[in-house]
């Protein structure tokens, strides 16, 4: 009986066989996707179903339906200068992978031309019989091609390796961009937020004046002891003296959002945003855990980075065994210029072989870095993950706590203004003095104060939530 194959050709298919086998080992570890969180919701005491997916507005800065918002952040995204240097760093991590990809995937192709002029002394080489030619050019064009075979996977390591960075860039360009959104809305809304405050502390301030200057005359009249006039002097100068750090406060916070905008501090815009403008959503945006960790950018650039580190492994691994080299080079060698296109006079065509033999025990001491680092990238991205949930459960707890401030602080005001218009009607009909009824208008211009910043503080944590969430556009 014949067999439909030869025992020389079986071995050669089983050496092809355990060659692409042994490939893949020498190339490392294939990267494996981390699995995603166990938790279903953020907080401890929060049931699963509190967590429900709700749709996420697009781009999230419109839930505010503000149109100077929106134009600010439009502006940002356009101008911001770290946005451009995110941008060139995403370019740059582009052109290295289509570089090295060029030099990797084909062979190299170069063309040659050289001339020299050179002298043969034949009786240096032991040869005295022949007298010595004179001096004569050498022409030389050749076109050389070589090409590195990446039988250990070395190269497909590598050019892994580029790409999650390419990836890596990308997710922080996305990061940067959500940033910037968050940080543009966030100051634009605690400048409106202290611009409210210092417009109701000079009201303060006019009405404390007034006081003391009811406050004197009753001083003159011997109606109220100079204690008394000294405390109403005392309480102004208290009040003058939170104005200043209210307006610093938000120029700073103005020139900051210029510097956002890509401007000089000199050309900060004129904001006039106001706060009862501006609207909440009517039931937030969530998103279960798993869904949060393919989301945020953050996280998806600690994984580029772990896949990075693990194609690292594969190269450190593919350096420990032999690297073939393969070249031939086809040209023409002539003494007359004229004659260097008569023909192909010389050729070559080779391999090379090269195997680590003794390094004093580098290449395996990188390997073993390299399996750090990729331990570490695993640690950090876990450790992003974590932060990126404890982020949205910090904002979720803030918003509840928000919402309960919120409401107090705003029937507080509903209070203190109902109180003010039965002193004004008192004062009115003779029951109470102009002193008393101005010191509670303070009160309630106080009051107010207060219902300011908790709307701005439940507005910033709506901005953070978003944030948190990683929501895109």
């Amino acid at each position: 009986m014949t067999l439909p194959f030869s025992m020389s050709g079986f071995r050669n298919s089983l050496a092809i066989v355990l060659a692409t086998a042994l490939a893949g080992c020498l190339a490392g570890p294939d990267f494996k996707p981390p699995p995603d969180p166990v938790s279903t919701a953020y907080l401890p005491a929060a049931p699963a179903s509190a967590t429900e997916t709700v749709a996420l507005p697009v781009p999230w800065w419109s839930v505010f339906q503000s149109e100077e918002l929106n134009r600010l952040v439009q502006e940002a995204l356009a101008g911001n200068l770290s946005l451009a240097q995110a941008r060139a760093r995403l370019d740059q991590a582009r052109e290295t992978l289509t570089a090295q990809t060029g030099a990797t995937l084909v062979p190299a192709l170069d063309a040659r031309l050289s001339a020299s002029r050179q002298k043969t002394d034949p009786a240096s080489m032991g040869i005295t019989q022949i007298p010595a030619p004179p001096p004569y050019n050498l022409f030389n064009a050749s076109v050389s091609v070589s090409y590195t075979l990446d039988w250990s996977g070395k190269n497909r390591r590598l050019l892994e390796g580029l790409k999650a960075g390419v990836d890596y860039q990308s997710f922080q360009l996305q990061a940067a961009r959500q940033s910037l959104a968050a940080n543009v809305v966030n100051a634009a809304l605690r400048k409106a937020a202290l611009d409210r405050q210092a417009a109701l502390l000079r009201d303060m301030i006019a009405i404390q004046s007034n006081q003391v200057a009811i406050a004197q005359d009753l001083h003159a009249e011997g109606g109220l002891s100079g204690q008394d006039l000294e405390q109403q002097r005392l309480l102004l100068a208290q009040t003058q003296a939170l104005l200043p750090a209210l307006e610093r406060q938000s120029g700073h916070l103005a020139r900051i959002v210029a510097v956002y905008l890509g401007r000089e501090p000199a050309t900060a815009p004129a904001l006039s945003l106001e706060l009862d403008a501006l609207h909440l959503p009517p039931k937030l945006p969530l998103v279960l855990p798993s869904t949060l960790v393919r989301q945020r950018p953050d996280i998806r650039a600690a994984e580029s980075l772990w896949r990075q580190a693990n194609a690292h492994v594969g190269v450190a691994t593919a350096n420990l065994f032999p690297q073939f080299t393969l070249s031939a080079a086809l040209g023409s060698q002539r003494t007359d210029i004229a004659d260097i296109v008569d023909g192909m006079n010389i050729w070559n065509l080779g391999g090379n072989l090269v195997q680590p033999l003794f390094r004093g025990g580098e290449l395996r001491a990188r390997k073993r870095a390299a399996l750090a680092a990729c331990e570490e990238a695993a640690a950090f991205h876990r450790q992003t993950v974590l932060q990126g949930l404890q982020e949205v459960a910090d904002t979720l707890q803030a918003l509840d706590s928000d919402a309960r401030t919120v409401s107090a602080r705003a029937e507080a005001a509903h209070h203190a203004q109902t109180r003010f218009e039965i002193a004004s009607r008192q004062q009115a009909a003779g029951g109470i003095s102009r002193l008393a009824l101005l010191d509670i208008r303070r009160q309630t211009l106080q009051t107010a104060m207060e219902q300011v910043q908790a709307q701005a503080d439940q507005l910033t944590d709506v901005t953070a939530l978003f944030h948190a969430l990683g929501t895109s556009w």
